[in-house]
């Protein structure tokens, strides 16, 4: 299958390394085009994870992974373009990508903190009428960290619930992307689809209430010394706001809630069975958090809560937490957040009716 990967991130590392292997036709972009001819210059993608250590190859010769210089390029014939970048990207990158989009493509957004809804709009704007599906799931397929030309992937995820937009595109694109991603599992359409994202369900917790260690020490593992009993308790109270929401709206389980991640009993979530010890053990991610600058708070905190408190208050759903971590969280920034966020307002969509929602996610624009 030809595929397109956008960005330069952790994920589309892993997203790069991971697809070329499994065997599909791979063209890679990224807009940072200096990184990109020092890619092209190192002749290779260096890859660590279960099964060991190896080299890609980068280049134009068969059987290699193959960089596109300009957007256009990597997008035209693709059959499946993923972007597993940071959401604080989709503002600049869903113009440019809208005129360029062809009938029959799958834009795959993992996660997509609603994106599917900005970039279908862009393509709109743009006046491009092509049939085109937008998926977005519940995580990256990866838990990933590059370091210059190498990328370390400590694991792959088992489980991806996905939603499309326009729900009436979505078995042929669920097909389209089972062949990249044997884990996917359809979870309605795209409004399911971004009330899965477990990035801020996980995140703004684990930022705001270790904000004291994070910025004392040089380097701190939220996921591990950073995470003890009582910041458990309030992202488990998060995360039952957000099962809420989807029940109020009419989505069915799983919910595939976040306990599951740390529990070694029950069902599985979306990295299987020990996934949280692989993570800790991996120690890529004793970090250093800048508080303003990370993208768990510009993009799991600014852009994933505002989302959910916004959809609960369309929906007339309490989020007290969502709301109170928001609030923290524009405290210590000094930004209103939630007036920056992926509200359905900022998206032009709090106007809306559920039935003309509905109406919306099955048709599409």
């Amino acid at each position: 299958m030809r595929v397109t990967v956008i960005g330069g991130g952790h994920g589309c590392y892993a997203a790069a390394a991971d697809l070329h292997e499994k065997g599909h036709e791979v063209r890679w972009w990224r807009r940072d085009a200096e990184a990109s001819a020092a890619l092209a210059k190192a002749g290779g993608l260096e890859v660590t994870d279960y099964r060991g250590t190896r080299r890609i190859a980068i280049g134009d010769g068969p059987g290699q992974l193959r960089l596109a210089r300009e957007l256009r390029d990597a997008v035209q014939g693709a059959e499946l373009i993923v972007i597993p970048l940071p959401a604080t990207t989709h503002d600049e990158l869903a113009p440019r990508l809208a005129p360029l989009l062809e009938d029959g493509q799958v834009v795959f957004l993992p996660p997509g903190t609603f994106g599917c809804q900005l970039f279908a709009r862009a393509q709109r704007q743009a006046g491009n009428r092509a049939q085109v599906a937008y998926a977005e799931t519940g995580t990256l397929p990866y838990l990933a960290r590059k370091h210059g030309q190498r990328v370390v992937i400590s694991g792959y995820a088992t489980r991806l619930p996905t939603g499309v937009f326009p729900l009436r595109l979505a078995d042929a694109a669920l097909r389209r992307l089972a062949q990249a991603y044997p884990s996917v599992e359809p979870a309605g359409d795209g409004l399911s689809g971004a009330l899965m994202n477990a990035g801020p369900i996980i995140h703004p917790p684990l930022i705001l209430m270790n904000a004291g260690p994070l910025q004392h020490f040089e380097r701190w593992d939220i996921h591990n010394e950073g995470t003890q009993p009582a910041i458990r308790a309030v992202t488990d109270a998060l995360d039952a706001e957000r099962v809420a929401l989807r029940e109020a709206l009419g989505y069915g389980a799983p919910h595939f809630p976040l306990a599951d991640h740390y529990a070694k009993e029950g069902d599985e979530w979306m990295y299987g069975r020990g996934a949280h010890g692989r993570l800790t053990d991996s120690g890529d991610w004793r970090e250093t958090i800048d508080l303003h600058r990370h993208r768990y708070m510009l993009e799991d905190t600014r852009l994933g809560l505002s989302f959910l408190v916004s959809t609960g208050r369309w929906a007339g759903v309490p989020m007290p937490v969502a709301q109170g971590l928001l609030a923290l969280a524009s405290a210590l920034t000094g930004r209103d957040l939630y007036a920056e966020g992926r509200t359905l307002e900022n998206l032009g969509l709090s106007a809306l009716s559920r039935a003309d929602m509905r109406a919306l996610l099955q048709e599409g624009y």
